[in-house]
């Protein structure tokens, strides 16, 4: 969609350096490898950009739940003041895992990280700020992390009663995973190599 996507105002993708400084800074690799939001869209990663100040009377947001069932919603605060535990939930948020449904986002006030595993196992770090919704495919390895702004607060959409079970890799034998590298990461394109049990 090129620089008139107005998305990329408000969600940005990259490669990530091995580095293991602090989980909460950028890890931009030198020189920096941006990531598109159409290649994001390959993995099965879908994203948004609405009116955060809005959400409550938004017809974007009301058609997209529609058409895609999102009928459970509710808001998760993640900042030290807010969240019990906050330590041990943000090392939980930061272990690789993945979900048997989508995993849906709305930023509508603050920033945060989704990184996620392109097809050849890579790290691609995902940043939503405030107005940004991404949905991650069910079977797709993720985590999540602040930035250092140590703030975020995000609408959690789901169809149906809500299911927030973790599996930390590896769970290459659930369905869900199976579906996922089937769907996404075995298409043919970009003349990439893939390994089916990465």
């Amino acid at each position: 969609m090129g620089a008139s996507d107005k998305r990329e105002e408000v969600i940005q993708a990259w490669y990530m350096d091995d580095s293991n400084e602090d989980q909460r800074l950028p890890h931009h690799r030198e020189p920096k490898e941006f990531v598109s939001l159409d290649q994001l869209a390959e993995l099965g990663v879908l994203s948004w950009r609405l009116d955060a100040d809005n959400y409550e009377t938004d017809e974007e947001l009301k058609k997209i739940r529609e058409e895609r069932g999102y009928s459970y919603m509710d808001f998760c605060e993640v900042c030290p003041e807010k969240l019990p535990n906050y330590e041990e939930k943000i090392k939980n948020f930061f272990e690789e895992h993945l979900h048997t449904d989508e995993e849906i986002r709305y930023c509508v006030a603050g920033s945060g990280y989704f990184d996620v595993r392109d097809h050849n196992d890579q790290w691609i770090r995902v940043r939503v700020n405030k107005g940004g919704m991404i949905v991650l495919p069910a079977g797709i390895y993720h985590r999540f992390t602040l930035d250092t702004d140590n703030y975020i607060k995000a609408m959690r959409l789901f169809v149906g009663d809500p299911i927030w079970t973790p599996f930390n890799r590896p769970h290459d034998h659930l369905p869900a995973r199976k579906e996922y590298i089937e769907n996404f990461l075995q298409k043919e394109g970009g003349g990439q190599a893939v390994d089916a049990a990465a």
